[in-house]
């Protein structure tokens, strides 16, 4: 048995909170949690951002705040890892976000002036430009995007930032076009390798499209996958309930299953 008590105090506080995370990566403490490098966490890492995004798109405020809580943990751990290699902190963590915060919000804690989300956004580019030329950084647009995003992710991202800077479509109906013009171009690839550079095309021309309407293109695309799922389970159940071999039935009647599935959505 562990001879290591439990931490005292509410468990609703971040001390008790650092109290446990500090205990678990002690002498002494659990042997797992010991092991563990910035390296070795990059997998859990990105898993519970996602378990986030899940919890977020089914809407389930319960779920939420607990897949946050194991998101945060994973803010301590790494920050512990790095006290213990004399690379930075938890307080240096804290002390540089709060910096930024205060530093990329002149109109709220300075004498700077905006009165819409999208002045703010052009705020905030001008201000980390203004940084990296301080620090004597000469970057990209399209540089210093994470390699590890999702594509879809990555490609918005993308052509937000070089959006911003000037590369841009006059309206929405040249995305349209261009749209129209990678799916002609598809059509006409003829071998494999054509095959993959005109459908990336076309993926990227619809992520942009997404960017016109205001539509993330990765939540775009869960939730169609969300849809899709439900649909296919609807299906397969409704062929149960009926004593039929969901996978032995002929295509038009899978179709008319979809059909029927689709319109039980919600109701």
């Amino acid at each position: 048995m562990s001879n290591k008590q439990i931490p005292q105090g509410d468990l609703g506080t971040f001390q008790t909170f650092m109290d446990i995370v500090e205990t678990l990566h002690a002498p002494g403490g659990c042997p797992w949690d010991r092991e563990q490098t910035h390296e070795s966490l990059k997998r859990t890492l990105l898993e519970e951002s996602y378990e986030v995004l899940e919890a977020i798109d089914k809407g389930d405020p319960k779920g939420l705040s607990e897949e946050l809580g194991d998101l945060l943990l994973q803010v301590a751990f790494h920050s512990v890892i790095a006290r213990e290699a004399g690379e930075f902190s938890l307080e240096d963590v804290l002390t540089r976000i709060n910096e930024k915060l205060i530093r990329r919000h002149p109109h709220v804690f300075s004498d700077g002036t905006a009165s819409e989300a999208s002045e703010v956004e052009a705020n905030w580019e001008q201000l980390k430009a203004v940084e990296r030329a301080q620090e004597g950084i000469k970057k990209s647009p399209v540089e210093g995007i994470p390699g590890e995003l999702p594509a879809l992710t990555y490609a918005q991202l993308m052509q937000d930032r070089v959006g911003r800077s000037g590369f841009e479509w006059e309206d929405i109906s040249g995305v349209l076009d261009k749209v129209t013009e990678e799916v002609e171009e598809l059509r006409a690839a003829v071998t494999d390798e054509e095959k993959m550079h005109e459908m990336g095309d076309l993926m990227f021309t619809m992520v942009n499209l997404s960017r016109w309407m205001n539509i993330h293109a990765e939540d775009a695309l869960r939730q169609a996958n969300r849809r899709f799922q439900g649909r296919y389970l609807q299906m397969e159940e409704l062929a149960d309930q009926r004593g039929q071999d969901f996978n032995g039935l002929p295509l038009m009647e899978k179709e008319s299953l979809w059909q029927e599935a689709k319109g039980l959505e919600g109701g």
